[in-house]
C-alpha cells in the first residue's frame, strides 16, 4: 500500500465524521417554517373573541373623575400629602384570594373574572348615587409573560394594555432560534392556582384558533429544542473528543509515513 493512498483513505475517512457532525445537526425547512398551509390571498376570520380578565392577585388602578373634583375624591386613594410640590401617589389595588377589593366608600367589590368594560359597567352604576357621569379609569397593571427555551432574548416581558398574541409574545422574545421546535409550544396558565398546559402548533394555520393564541397576564411559553437541536447537543459533547483522536491519527500517520 503506497504512502499516498494511505493518507489519503484517512483524510477522506475524516471528511466524512467531520460531514456527519456537520449533517445530523442541519434542520429542514419544514421544521422552522410558520403556518406553512396558508395559501396566497387568504382570508382567514378570527373568531377567537378573546378578553382580558382579572385574576386573583392582579394588580389594577382604579381612578375616578368628575366635573367637579372634589366630589370625586373620597373614590381616590392616595399615598401622601400634596405638600412641597411632591405629588401624592396614587395607591393600585391587589385582588384578594375571594377574587375582590376594598373599594372607598362602597366597599367590598369581587372582580375577579370581570374585564375592564364590565368592572367600570359596574362601578358606574355603584357610584350612580354619588357621582353623576363619573369617568372612571382602569388599568391593569401586573400584565407581564415570561418566554422561556429557545428563543433569542429569554425572559419576563412586560404588556402595554390588555392584550398580546403568542406571536408578538415571542417578536418581545426576538423570535424563536433555529434550534426552537415550533409545533409544539407550551403555555402554561394559571387559573386561581392550577396551572394548565397547553400547547400549540405555529407550522400551521390553525394556531390562530388555539386557546393560547391570545394570552393572559403571567402565561409563561417555553419552547422546547428540535431533534437538531438535541443531537447537535450531543454531538458536541463528543465533537471534540472525535477531533482528538482524529487529529491523532493523522499526526501518527504522517510519523509513520515519513519514517518509511
Amino acid at each position: 500500500m503506497s504512502k499516498n493512498f494511505f493518507s489519503s483513505s484517512l483524510f477522506c475517512n475524516f471528511c466524512i465524521l467531520i460531514s456527519i457532525l456537520i449533517l445530523s445537526s442541519c434542520a429542514s425547512k419544514k421544521d422552522v417554517v410558520y403556518f406553512q398551509d396558508s395559501k396566497d390571498f387568504e382570508t382567514l376570520v378570527n373568531q377567537n373573541s378573546y378578553t382580558t380578565k382579572f385574576k386573583v392577585d392582579d394588580v389594577i388602578s382604579i381612578y375616578i373623575s368628575t366635573l367637579n373634583p372634589e366630589a370625586s375624591v373620597p373614590f381616590n386613594l392616595f399615598r401622601g400629602a400634596d405638600e412641597g410640590g411632591v405629588r401624592p401617589e396614587q395607591v393600585d389595588y391587589i385582588i384578594d384570594k375571594d377574587g375582590e377589593i376594598d373599594f372607598p366608600v362602597i366597599g367590598k367589590i369581587k372582580i375577579a373574572g370581570l374585564s375592564s368594560e364590565e368592572l367600570r359597567s359596574s362601578l358606574r352604576g355603584k357610584l350612580a348615587d354619588y357621582l353623576k357621569d363619573p369617568i372612571i379609569n382602569i388599568r391593569l397593571k401586573n400584565f407581564t409573560v415570561t418566554v422561556l427555551g429557545e428563543v433569542n432574548n429569554p425572559g419576563a416581558y412586560r404588556v402595554n394594555g390588555e392584550q398580546i398574541t403568542i406571536l408578538e409574545a415571542l417578536g418581545l422574545a426576538g423570535d424563536l432560534t433555529i434550534k426552537g421546535l415550533r409545533n409544539n409550544i407550551l403555555v402554561i396558565r394559571d387559573f386561581d392556582g392550577t396551572k394548565v398546559h397547553t400547547r400549540i402548533d405555529l407550522t400551521t394555520k390553525e394556531a390562530l384558533k388555539s386557546p393560547v393564541y391570545y394570552l393572559t397576564q403571567n402565561d409563561v411559553i417555553y419552547i422546547e429544542p428540535n431533534n437538531s437541536a438535541i443531537t447537535s447537543s450531543n454531538l458536541d459533547n463528543r465533537a471534540s473528543i472525535w477531533v482528538s483522536i482524529a487529529s491523532v491519527l493523522i499526526t501518527s500517520s504522517v510519523l509513520l509515513i515519513t519514517r518509511n
